[in-house]
Order: structure tokens, then sequence, then C-alpha cells
């Protein structure tokens, strides 16, 4: 009788609830790696604005007034 219950409680899912648990799994991958992609756009993003504020301040003649507001909009966000 113990046999019975034991084979009772180890029977593996059904076809349904294997596709439920797959489901659940690429979902869960999914949001990871669009997780991941956030994260790298960002850093690109980042990444673009600290190179377009080297090129600024690299520049020897004065800066135009839109330039001068990119300028310091950079270095708010990229300080903050």
């Amino acid at each position: 009788m113990n046999d019975e219950a034991d084979e009772v409680a180890t029977r593996p899912p059904g076809v349904k609830a294997s596709k439920g648990l797959a489901k659940n799994k690429a979902e869960t991958e999914y949001q990871r790696m669009w997780n991941i992609k956030k994260e790298d756009m960002a850093m690109r993003d980042r990444l673009l604005q600290m190179k377009l504020l080297d090129n600024l301040l690299a520049k020897t003649e004065p800066l135009a007034e839109d330039e001068a507001a990119l300028k310091s909009k950079f270095i708010t966000e990229l300080l903050s």
C-alpha cells in the first residue's frame, strides 16, 4: 500500500503541465534577455553622450548657444 502511494506522488507531470512549465521558462528567459538588452542600450547611450561631451570639450573655438546648452546638459546627466 505504501508503494502505491509513492508511485502516485512521483508521477510525472502531464502534457499540459509540461507545456505550461516550458512556456513559463521561456517567458522567464525572454525577460532575462530583455533586461540584458535594456542595460546594453543604456550603456551605449551613456557612451555616446560621453563621446559627444568629449568632442564638445575638445573644441577650441567658442561654442554656439545650442552646443553650450548640450554640453551643460551632458555634464549634469553624467555627473548625477
